[in-house]
Formats: structure tokens, sequence, C-alpha cells
């Protein structure tokens, strides 16, 4: 059976004003950590942060590359942060955030 596909950003960029991270990534990332059984159940892919971020543009088309993306095996997918922790919830068990 085919799995959901993670697009995640990569750790952090740099540019001259300093180091940043994407905080919906981070928050994602963390829930790969502390549930790693929930997370073996999906393809995991890390990004880079510049633009086109090729693997995203093929899977969602290049007007749907904001990240974290979980993208379906059946079809669609989600792309903004509580539609996302919800599917990873009801498709894979994660616990749910609790604002």
């Amino acid at each position: 059976m085919a799995k959901d596909t993670l697009f995640i950003l990569e750790r952090s960029y740099t540019d001259d004003d300093g180091e940043y991270f994407c905080r919906d990534c981070v928050e994602v990332d963390g829930l790969l950590a502390l549930f790693p059984e929930l997370g073996a159940r999906l393809n995991v892919i890390r990004v880079p942060w510049t633009k086109p971020r090729v693997p995203v543009v093929e899977a969602l088309g290049e007007d749907n590359q904001n990240c974290p993306a979980l993208a379906f095996p059946e079809g669609g997918f989600v792309n903004t942060q509580d539609a996302l922790l919800a599917a990873l919830h009801e498709r894979h068990g994660f616990p749910i955030r609790s604002s």
C-alpha cells in the first residue's frame, strides 16, 4: 500500500539578517521525533527553502509549494497547518494538538 507523502522544509535557512526556521515544519518535525512509529507510516521528503521546490511542484503543482504539506496516494493533499495536523491524526493516529 502506498504511503502518504509529507513534504517538510529543511531545518533552516540563512540570509544577511540571520538564521530562520519554519514554525509549522518544526511542529511537525517534533511530532515525527516524538512518535517515530507513526512517522514510519509516512514517506517524508525534506525540501529546500528556495523555490521552485521541485518535489512539491511535481506532486502538488507550482501554486502549492508551501510546506509542510501532506499528499495522499489516492489523490489530494493538505498544506495548511490545521488541516495537516487533522489529517495526521485521522489517517495515522498522531495525537491532537491542544492549542
